[in-house]
């Protein structure tokens, strides 16, 4: 019997989902192609297929990288962007679409789940540098009214 006929869809977690974007957006640094490309590729090299949260993260991060990256910019402390390593960027990139984009997912939420993607993927001192980037740009969005 042919199984990959049978094969049903897994439904993925929010956080599954969150860890699909990661690994697109992250991947976006290093390809010139479309965000649709990368997701054809993923499709026939890894029968990977993406879920729309990822889709809707992966787009809206590239849609918005300029407004994104400025307010990662505004809230560093004696740093400078190009001192953040890739992976802790990629997080503050997808954590900061999620705040200014996403209203079904609060701003404590994202932070909750940046810092454990960089708990996961960089160090401890990663996970508290997003921290402190993210609760500083949730205040900023808070005064002005966009959280």
């Amino acid at each position: 019997m042919d199984q990959s006929n049978s094969k049903e869809k897994k439904t993925l977690t929010r956080r599954e989902e969150r860890q699909q974007a990661l690994d697109f957006v992250f991947e976006r640094q290093f390809r010139d192609d479309s965000a649709e490309d990368a997701f054809e590729d993923a499709r026939n090299a890894r029968d990977t297929e993406i879920s729309d949260y990822a889709r809707e993260v992966v787009n809206g991060v590239e849609a918005h990288l300029p407004e994104i990256d400025l307010l990662i910019e505004e809230n560093l402390k004696g740093w400078k962007k190009s001192r953040i390593s890739r992976i802790s960027l990629t997080i503050l990139r997808i954590a900061i679409f999620e705040m200014l984009y996403l209203d079904s997912v609060p701003a404590s939420v994202s932070i909750n789940e940046a810092v454990e993607l960089a708990k996961s993927y960089a160090s401890s001192e990663d996970s508290a540098f997003v921290n402190g980037v993210l609760g500083a740009v949730a205040k900023k969005l808070e005064k002005s009214g966009e959280a």
